[in-house]
């Protein structure tokens, strides 16, 4: 079966083959079918990402090119094997398949189970659920696609789901007691991204859970200097009150098992399903 990849560099793949197009603008064309899949993609949509709101007079002919190529790129594939069609509809074109060929789907899919392992206290499986789902990805999404308006307003959200996922898989691991384990992961990621107060939160969680208070301690007054240089702000009122109880000798609380993730609405037909259960097709 074709394999249609967003979650890193685009890749579209059968077995060992890949035939992913190389010309960049059929390459966006592919990606907004991708992220659309199983739903119309109006065509007008498809100009304004390929030359936003100046296109030229051939727009609408050359993007008929454009679907025609990808159209001979999936049927190049005999049918019991390729599980995909481009298919034409009065106003634009579906990209028909099995969400489980779509890298971006099972994602969503995976988080969806693993929030609601978390949730039913089923920590063993949730971190392991949410694990392979941050496992998938192969790099920023369409890392080697140029994105203007239209494709970055699919791409974001999926960046943001990436985020949300990961500190559903920290609190499964905090949970577990997987304290010192987190430690250096938690310093990286606050390296990467030093205005997240939630990475600082869980950092001094697990420094303080694993008996290394000072170093808690020391995290807080990290942040609470950048911020106020940075920013001019002071930590949220969960951070100095976190803070207090590491003084008082408390070791820090475990997150709480619920977090405001809101599914992407790009992908209604991955949303619902176990995982390793067949989605089907909504097309």
């Amino acid at each position: 079966m074709l394999q249609f990849r967003a979650l890193g560099p685009l890749e579209v793949a059968c077995g060992d083959r890949v035939c992913t197009p190389t010309a960049s603008k059929p390459r966006q064309v592919l990606a907004l079918l991708m992220l659309c899949a199983n739903r119309v993609v109006n065509i007008e949509l498809m100009i304004e990402e390929l030359w936003g709101m100046h296109p030229p007079r051939s727009a609408v002919a050359t993007t008929q090119t454009y679907i025609y190529q990808l159209r001979n790129m999936i049927a190049r594939e005999p049918p019991c094997r390729r599980g995909a069609d481009l298919v034409t509809r009065p106003s634009g074109y579906v990209l028909a398949v099995d969400p489980d060929q779509v890298d971006a789907f099972v994602f969503q899919r995976l988080v969806e189970y693993g929030r609601r392992q978390l949730e039913s206290e089923n920590l063993v499986e949730a971190a392991g659920v949410l694990r392979r789902a941050l496992d998938m990805w192969r790099g920023p999404v369409l890392a080697d696609v140029v994105r203007e308006a239209v494709l970055g307003a699919h791409t974001a959200p999926l960046e943001e789901l990436r985020l949300r996922t990961l500190e559903l898989r920290i609190q499964a691991d905090l949970r577990l007691g997987l304290h010192r384990e987190l430690i250096g992961e938690l310093r990286s990621l606050i390296a990467a991204h030093p205005f997240n107060e939630w990475f600082y939160e869980q950092l001094i969680t697990a420094l303080g859970r694993s008996g290394r208070r000072s170093e808690a301690l020391q995290v807080y007054q990290n942040l609470r200097q950048t911020l106020r240089e940075e920013l001019g702000l002071d930590p949220a009122p969960e951070l100095q009150q976190l803070q207090h109880e590491v003084l008082n000798g408390f070791p820090g609380r475990v997150p709480d098992a619920s977090v405001g993730i809101v599914m992407n609405h790009l992908y209604p037909a991955a949303i619902g399903a176990p995982a390793g259960q067949p989605v089907h097709s909504v097309a």
